[in-house]
């Protein structure tokens, strides 16, 4: 009691309150022996008295540790009872959103009512190969199990779903066929797994339908059986259905429809296709609108239409057929709707020209007169005749309701059985996997004849499900040799002989079936007689004498009788079937033909069979219309169920048990009692009961010694562990009884794993106090030595501190002192020298003052005198001036007046005669005088008159003024005496302006009041603005500043978005990379695919030995082989017309189906075009333009370079044409210009011929030179002395040697002129060809234009942009075709003129030197020329012979193997070599030796890849070839963005011939597909590795421990390999890179590579870790951030940390960062939302869902926790996919990387053996 109590005491149960419902509550008071009653407290808070039972004692449940809650595996619980599982399936499926749980063999799925992403094939790929417990509960998990135990047993297997309507059955069994599907392939091209998937979708349209518990419920049970063949992919399927609810045809509840097919067609009526049917809306119809719910929310019934009638063709029902079920069908609708009436009360029938009836008999062929006659009519027979009666109204509707129910039944059965021959192949089939839907036990408030069949079959399902735990526990017991005690179980054997013994209750129905007066209370009272006393589980209702009740396994439940009898008798009318064999129509003829004649593809009659509950098997000894119909429905059900017994039995079972969590289909809503209910109806419980009754909880030794070592002393730990498990055992538990020892495994009685926890965690606890208690004193004595040590410090600093004041004051003290008397001292100094330099400053300035005083009153004297004697010169020469002129004036005036007195006098003296006379007289001289004088006078007088004409004329112009001034003044005279007039006018108009001065003056008053208020209020305005003006100031440069801000934002916005586009452009490039390389990919893997069905051809005839060969469905081989020849060409045809011969009809169709999604992207790819069509108008006058302009440069540059070309031909022919004239004449002159042109051409011939050849034409050129000039020496003397010098010859041979020189000369000069010929024919052949192309061009351009007109607009629009797309991308690429042609011409002519000029160059120098007289030269000896030989310039070829290209090849390629012999080459020396043989090949322009060497490379490359192409130093000795390879080809091109590194020797080495850019793209295909297997053949090598290296092995010993794991690893499916560690992968990550190094792979392309295998290294163990619970802990991050530093480590001793492998692996490292972090505020939320950013919201989630406490010490998130995440992170825009793609390649590019190694000087090794090659 004290280890109860202790137990007890704080400590979490489980109180069962009421009836069904369980609670948690914790116990707040210990318990003693012999108390009433316990103290608790429930989870709310509350506390209750629970009252103990005072008979039994018991206690209420042990509630489990907090850490066994949420387990995988129920039976890892260490309390295994009816309230622990339902706590923990509710934790998992309400907290953690976890709908799949293990209960032992049994996988529980839970119904989520919402679509969860874990069903992709991310996740299917995830499952395949992995052992059962490794990965989280999944329907794939079972699935995988399956599939491996079929595979390694060479034994069937059987997945039984079951559950309730609405829990989950139809959705499991498809996600378990889509598993098979997708792992295991198809042997042929047939696609039989998309025949078996397709099949699923016709299923549910004919056998579903919408309750009230499901809206696309299963009304029909079926077992489909998957074949497999010999390497166990899907050859075929085979189906057989059982008990179909064919009740709903003719009635649906409320709330309820009928079945799919129905709403389909109503919903499609209106297309043209389904008029015939004469369908309306489903509400037209009884049979569719019964349920008043003829629409299911979220479905469209037309698109459920056509993907029912694509799953139809893809079968190989063909339309007619289609069309043919949908008469029928419609029929039945028709059928329903035909109104019977009553005529009396014996009698019915039914009006004339009923419509329904008409369309009814119009769609099944038959008479509209028949058909009415035998609705309302039955044919009687006895023994001596035969009547027809009449049936009433209520008899002939149920008549009518069987007919439309037997039809509908007989359509089911032919489309299953069409299904099954769609299914079946010819292929032998080696094992199968079945697959069980089937209805879970069913009670109702009114329970019938079907539920009855249902719990029947639950009843012997069950039975079969506890004998098969009861054996898996006694195998376990005996392989682990524990002793075996009989674990006492419920047999549910008696409720099954009540059913079906003899006498049982169906045995009863059928005898009672058989009386002609039978009935169901009759029935029942045969029922109450028989059992109601012998057998306990058979019941009586105490207030119904027409219902019995039976004690299931699950539970009682009560039978109504009424009805029994007519659905067990299943009965129709024989004279309307009758009626419909009579048919015109064919198919419905077909559905009622004798069954015996249609057998089922197993080769087993229907009826035996157990397809429906209505296939009857025809006893052949009667007629068959009178014998269909005997065999009752509960016989037809209880022999198809004791054969599907019978099959399961032969299979090995795994099972999956649905669970419905609540009625109102509400996402992740658990009501507890309808799942404790379900609980017990599957059998959950039960599992748990057995396994409670034995040893439950199960450990390994070393999983038990790495979770209870603390619980061990040092001692006790034993090199055994088996013996340290049992000596730690019997100390801490002393009960013998609770534990077992096994081989392998200890076994624990249920409750013991949880004292055990407990005594860990006390130890645990205790060990954390201790820790606490020893880390607190450390901490408060550090905190104390802490202070004492401030403490003295402080004061030593203080008192130093004190000291340093003292001494400083008493320094301030004296320096004071000293201050003040060197301070008085200045202040006196300083004042008296102040005084004295003020007193000097005063006398100074005084002195200065007076000085400056009288100097200014001297200067002022000086400047007065000076003053006085100008103003008084000034004054006396005024008054000089004054008297002259009144002296002139007074003269002038004296000199006037005698003048006129004189003038007077002479005017009386000449008037008087008498005085002329006397002064006549005696005065001649004075005449004479007189004359003078008058001369004077007169000349006096002409300038007086002139002054006087002056005066004259001023005078009149003074007159005229004065005349004017007269005139005026009259005027003014006039106007004055007129305004005299108006002077009284004026005045009273002044009065009048005087009144309006004054009311003026008033305006005024008020205008200048109002001007001041104004003005006040402009005042004011003005201030105002001013104010606002400054407001608007400041806003402005608030604005400014903002607009600033703003525009820098925008910058960075700007460079931000340039930024992500120039990201996106790059994604984008990447995509179109991936997407290219992903298309190389699918064509290799359909080469691979022909090549396959090739092998398969050939070798039929052999069969494959049995063995396990996981294939997947999308996987193919890197192994196909490219063929240009045309041998391997007319293999190909021969071969593709074999396979065509025997392709399957499916092919067919999906070809049709491929063709079909072809168009719709046609049709999606017009209307982009058409969109764009403006946007393309626009920019091709543009593009016009630019074109025309580059085609005008092009031209240009052509033209430059013909006329360059014409030149140098003329010259050519010049040169020849001497030549010729000068060899016709015979001269031959040293000197002659035909001497230097022959010795040019010599020279350009000598530089283009080999080095050997080379030595010969120089000797025979000195030959051709001693011979001309001996022939000269003969012209120029006699014969006898030409004769001696010829003789001085030693040697006649030296004669010959010069004539076959010349001769040698002039076939060389005559080959370059047939050469020159056929170079100018074939210029003529090519522009004659260019002709003839331009004239077809023409000619096509107008057909062309002829269609178009003739074509509607938009496709004339569409033609012509595609016609004129086409002819610019030909122009595009003859014109870039002529560039590099051209350009290369110009590079080889010029360096032709490079040699001429050099050769020019030399032979000038020689001649100068060689001039000489011919005199000179005739009496020199001639001497033979000795010419040293010359040692080998290689020009970096490799010459080979055609037949030696095979040899090549094969020793080269196929042959070498990259250990060993490769291991010591130069890295890449293979592809050296053959570049240097193409070399050649270009050398002598032979292009039929080029392609066949590049075909046969590349060919040979793929071979030997197909041979060893999972061989990782193989695939990776060829990738870096291939890449060196594709290399030299773009290094020696000649193309100038290659050539940028390249050696001036190197640049020699271009190819000059041909332009290889075809191949190079060939080549750089082939680079990225061995590229993809060299990832592949990586991935086969890491993938074993990462899950243990990474999550499993404790790289850091102690840190996690293991739970309790239940059943997890129990299956015999887990493989006995190696543990492999974080240093394993290290290892092979080093392996990989030093071979890839080893083998000379470019730097940039091991980065890529690295990168991917870092990927695969994060995406594989990300995977894992979302989908394995077990593993999310916080000391799984702690070793995940470990391991991951160790791979940084390895990235950064490498060098590759920039290769982009580190951040592959971010999401892994925030996986566990998320793991370690706190997770309890939002503070802590916002810390997570902020960290994991390469995580994608779902990924976060189940993280945070799946995370689970390893110890008592850590806390599990909350649900609360859960939701804040999801709505911080709501707004992000990313994929809802859960798992990373582990398959994903990143596209590879290939970097161009020229190499600085000269071709010639490499020297090739004698043991590739490529002897046969010669240097060149």
């Amino acid at each position: 009691m004290l280890h109860n109590a202790i137990f007890f005491f704080f400590d979490k149960n489980q109180l069962h309150c009421g009836k069904e419902v369980w609670k948690s509550a914790e116990l707040t008071k210990d318990y003693k022996g012999g108390d009433a009653s316990l103290q608790l407290m429930l989870e709310d808070g509350k506390s209750i008295e629970h009252k103990l039972d005072p008979k039994t004692k018991n206690l209420p449940y042990l509630r489990n540790p907090d850490i066994l809650v949420g387990e995988n595996d129920l039976t890892a619980l260490s309390y295994l009872h009816e309230p622990a599982v339902l706590h923990n399936l509710k934790v998992r499926f309400m907290d953690s959103k976890l709908i799949y749980t293990y209960c032992g063999i049994v996988l529980v799925a839970i119904n989520p009512y919402e679509t969860l992403p874990i069903y992709g094939t991310d996740i299917i790929s995830a499952y395949s190969g992995q052992n059962m417990g490794d990965m989280d509960p999944h329907i794939f998990a079972v699935a995988e199990e399956a599939y491996k135990q079929m595979a390694r047993d060479e034994r069937n297997q059987s997945i039984i779903v079951s559950g309730e309507s609405g829990a989950g059955k139809t959705v499991s069994a498809k996600y378990a066929m889509r598993y098979f599907a997708t792992v295991s392939g198809s042997a042929s091209e047939a696609n039989v797994e998309e025949k078996v998937l397709a099949s699923n979708p016709i299923m549910e349209a004919i056998g579903n339908a919408k309750t009230t518990r499901n809206d696309n419920s299963s009304r029909f049970g079926k077992y489909i059986e998957i074949g497999f063949d010999a390497r166990y992919r899907i050859i075929g399927a085979n189906m057989r259905t059982y008990l179909l609810e064919k009740s709903r045809v003719v009635f649906q509840a409320d709330e309820e429809r009928n079945y799919h097919i129905f709403y389909q067609l109503c919903a499609s009526a209106h297309l043209p296709e389904y008029k015939t049917l004469k369908l309306g809306g489903a509400n037209d119809f009884l049979y569719t609108r019964q349920g008043r719910s003829p629409v299911i929310d979220g479905v469209d019934d037309s698109k459920e239409l056509c993907n029912t009638r694509s799953a139809f063709t893809l079968l190989g029902i063909n339309e007619s057929y289609q069309m043919g079920l949908f008469q029928v069908l419609a029929a039945i609708l028709h059928l329903g709707n035909v109104e019977i009436k009553e005529r009396d009360s014996d009698s019915s029938i039914i009006p004339p020209n009923n419509h329904h009836l008409t369309a009814f008999c119009e769609l099944v062929g038959v008479t509209y007169q028949d058909m009415s006659q035998w609705l309302c009519h039955r044919k009687l027979k006895t023994a001596t005749e035969t009547y027809v009666k009449t049936l009433s109204r209520l008899q002939a509707t149920n008549a009518r309701d069987a007919l439309s129910k037997h039809i509908y039944a007989k359509l089911f059965n032919w489309i299953v059985e069409h299904v099954n021959k769609a299914l079946i192949t010819n292929v032998k089939q080696h094992s199968f996997i079945g697959v069980l839907d089937i209805y879970g036990f069913e009670t109702f408030e009114i329970n019938s004849f079907e539920q009855f069949c249902i719990n029947y079959a639950n009843e012997k399902l069950q039975q079969q499900f506890n004998m098969h735990v009861f054996k898996l526990e006694q195998e376990e017991y005996m392989r682990e040799q524990i002793p075996w005690t009989l674990i006492d179980f419920y047999d549910n054997q008696p409720c099954i002989n009540l059913i079906e013994a003899k006498m049982g209750i169906l045995d009863l129905l059928d005898e009672e079936c058989k009386m002609p007066k039978g009935s169901d209370d009759s029935w029942a009272q045969k029922l109450y007689n028989t059992h109601l006393k012998t057998c306990t589980l058979f019941e009586k209702p105490r207030m119904s004498n027409r219902a019995f009740i039976i004690q299931h396994f699950a539970d009682k439940v009560e039978y109504q009788c009424d009805g029994f009898l007519e659905k067990n008798k299943d009965t129709v009318n024989e004279e309307q079937i009758n009626v419909l064999k009579a048919s015109k129509f064919d198919l419905l003829v077909e559905l009622f033909r004798d069954e015996e004649k249609a057998t089922s593809p197993t080769g087993q009659v229907q009826g035996t069979g157990g397809r429906t509950r209505l296939s009857v098997k025809p006893d052949k000894g009667r007629d068959s219309s009178s014998k269909e119909h005997k065999k009752t429905v509960g016989c037809q059900f209880r022999n198809s169920l004791q054969m599907l017994m019978e099959t399961l039995n032969a299979t090995t079972p795994h099972y999956v048990r649905c669970i419905k969590p609540n009625d109102f289909k509400q996402a992740f809503s658990f009501d507890p009692k309808r799942a404790v209910q379900q609980l017990r109806a599957c059998g959950v419980l039960e599992t748990i009961r057995i396994s409670a009754a034995g040893f439950p909880s199960r450990w390994t030794y070393q999983e038990f010694f790495s979770r209870y070592r603390v619980l061990m002393k040092q001692k006790d730990v034993l090199p055994d562990k088996k013996l340290t498990c049992k000596n730690v055992l019997e100390k801490l538990v002393q009960d013998q009884d609770k534990y077992q020892f096994g081989k392998t495994k200890i076994f624990f009685r249920a409750g013991q794993v949880a004292y055990l926890e407990k005594l860990r965690a006390d130890k645990l606890r205790a060990a954390c106090i201790r820790i606490q208690k020893t880390i607190r004193c450390w901490l408060a004595r550090k905190k104390y030595l802490r202070k004492r040590s401030a403490a003295i410090t402080i004061q030593r600093f203080t008192r130093g501190y004190q000291a340093r004041c003292l001494a400083k004051f008493m320094r301030r003290t004296q320096a004071a002192t000293v201050i003040q008397k060197y301070q008085r001292m200045y202040v006196e100094k300083k004042r008296y020298r102040q005084k004295q330099a003020a007193a000097l400053a005063m006398q100074t300035i005084l002195r200065a003052y007076m000085a400056r005083q009288k100097y200014q009153g001297l200067l002022r004297q000086k400047k007065a005198v000076i003053i006085q004697k100008r103003v008084r010169g000034w004054l006396a020469r005024c008054w000089y001036k004054r008297c002259l002129r009144s002296i002139v004036y007074l003269q002038c005036c004296i000199r006037r007046m005698r003048a006129r007195r004189e003038l007077k006098k002479l005017k009386i003296e000449a008037r008087s005669v008498e005085h002329f006379k006397k002064l006549n007289k005696g005065m001649e001289n004075k005449i004479m005088q007189l004359q003078r004088k008058i001369d004077e006078q007169s000349k006096e007088n002409r300038l007086v008159n002139d002054k006087l004409v002056g005066l004259e004329s001023s005078y009149t112009v003074e007159s005229e003024r004065m005349r004017g001034e007269l005139t005026r003044l009259r005027g003014v005279e006039e106007d004055n005496k007129n305004k005299a007039n108006q002077v009284s006018s004026l005045l009273e108009e002044l009065e009048k302006l005087r009144k309006e001065l004054s009311s003026t003056q008033q305006e005024k008053k008020t205008i200048e009041d109002w001007a001041q208020t104004y003005k006040n209020e402009m005042e004011k305005m003005v201030s105002d603005l001013r104010d606002q003006n400054g407001l608007l100031k400041t806003e402005k440069d608030d604005l400014n500043r903002l607009i600033q801000e703003q525009s820098q934002q925008m910058t960075e916005k700007m460079t931000r978005a340039i930024a992500q586009e120039t990201q996106q452009l790059e994604t984008d490039l990447n995509e179109e990379r991936s997407r290219y390389q992903n298309l190389l990919t699918e064509h290799l893997r359909l080469e691979e695919k022909y090549d396959d069905l090739k092998e398969e051809m050939a070798l039929s005839s052999h069969v494959s030995k049995p063995g396990h060969r996981r294939t997947d469905s999308t996987h193919s081989s890197n192994e196909s082989e490219y063929t240009y020849n045309s041998e391997y060409a007319e293999l190909e045809e021969g071969s593709r017309a074999d396979v065509t011969r025997g392709i399957d009809t499916s092919l067919t169709l999906k070809l049709q189906k491929r063709l079909t999604e072809l168009e719709q992207e046609k049709q999606s790819l017009r209307n982009e075009l058409e969109n764009k069509e403006e946007q393309f108008q626009r920019d091709d006058a543009e593009f016009k333009k630019a074109r025309g302009a580059e085609l005008e440069y092009e031209s240009l540059k052509r033209q430059e370079l013909e006329s360059e070309n014409k030149k140098l031909k003329h010259d050519l022919a010049e040169m020849r044409k001497s030549l010729l004239g000068d060899a016709a004449t015979g001269a031959g002159a040293p000197g002659s210009p035909a001497y230097k042109v022959l010795l040019e051409q010599l020279n350009a011939s000598c530089e283009e011929l080999e080095v050997r050849k080379e030595e010969v034409l120089i000797l025979r050129s000195q030959l051709v030179s001693q011979k001309e000039a001996m022939h000269h020496k003969e012209t120029m003397t006699e014969p006898s002395v030409y004769a001696d010098d010829v003789s001085k010859l030693k040697d006649a041979d030296e004669l010959k040697q010069a004539y076959v020189g010349l001769k040698d000369t002039n076939r060389l000069l005559e080959h370059q002129l047939q050469t020159q010929r056929r170079t100018y024919d074939n210029e003529v052949e090519s522009l004659r060809g260019e002709l003839q192309t331009v004239k077809e061009e023409n000619n096509r351009q107008q057909q062309l234009l002829a269609q178009n007109l003739q074509l509607p607009p938009e496709a004339r629009i569409e033609a012509s942009l595609q016609h004129e797309i086409t002819r610019l991308t030909n122009e595009n690429l003859d014109l870039m075709e002529q560039l590099e042609k051209q350009d290369r011409t110009i590079r080889k002519l010029k360096k032709q003129l490079k040699v001429y000029s050099k050769r020019i160059g030399e032979m000038g120098a020689g001649q100068a030197e060689g001039q000489t007289s011919p005199g000179q030269m005739v009496d020199e000896p001639i001497h033979p020329v000795n010419i040293p030989r010359r040692e080998k310039d290689f020009q970096g070829m490799l010459e080979y012979k055609k037949e030696d290209e095979l040899k090549l090849v094969k020793n080269l390629i196929l042959e070498l193997k990259p250990r060993g012999v490769a291991v010591n080459l130069i890295p890449g020396l293979p592809a050296y070599i053959l570049f240097m043989c193409l070399r050649h090949a270009d050398y002598v322009n032979d292009d039929q030796k080029v392609r066949t060497l590049l075909t046969s490379t590349i060919n040979s490359i793929k071979k030997i890849l197909k041979k060893r192409g999972d061989d990782f130093e193989m695939v990776s000795f060829w990738l870096a070839n291939t890449c060196r390879f594709l290399h030299c080809l773009k290094q020696y091109s000649g193309d100038e963005a290659f050539m940028k590194h390249n050696t001036s020797r190197q640049n020699e080495h271009c190819l000059s011939n041909f332009d290889l850019a075809e191949y190079r793209q060939v080549i750089s295909d082939l680079a990225i597909q061995i590229y993809q297997q060299l990832i592949k053949c990586m991935e086969n090598i890491l993938w074993p590795m990462i899950v243990s290296g990474m999550l499993e092995h404790e790289t850091i010993q102690g840190v996690s421990g293991v739970k309790p794991t239940g059943l997890r690893k129990r299956t015999s499916s887990i493989a006995d390999e190696g543990t492999y560690t974080l240093d394993s992968i290290i290892r092979q990550l080093n392996a990989f890179h030093s071979t890839m190094c080893q083998h000379g792979t470019d730097p940039e392309l091991i980065k890529q590579v690295v990168k991917q295998q870092f990927y695969i290294v994060g995406a594989v163990t990300l995977n894992n870790l979302l989908l394995r619970k077990d593993m999310c802990s916080w000391s799984k991050g702690m070793q995940i951030r470990y391991n991951v530093s160790q791979l940084e480590e390895w990235l950064r001793d490498k060098g590759l940390m920039n290769c982009g492998a580190k951040e592959t692996l971010e999401p892994l490292i925030q996986a566990a960062q998320l793991l370690q972090v706190k997770k309890k505020t939002d503070e802590d939320a916002e810390a997570i939302c902020s960290m994991c950013l390469a995580l994608t919201t779902a990924q976060i989630v189940k993280v945070l869902n799946l995370y689970t406490p390893v110890n008592e010490f850590e806390e599990r998130v909350s649900v609360a926790f859960i939701r804040t995440i999801q709505t911080r992170l709501r707004d992000r825009c990313e994929s809802p996919q859960l798992l990373m793609d582990a398959k994903m390649i990143y596209p590879v590019t290939f970097p161009f990387n020229p190499s600085s190694l000269a071709l010639e000087t490499i020297q090739i090794p004698g043991s590739l053996n490529l002897g046969f090659l010669t240097r060149v």
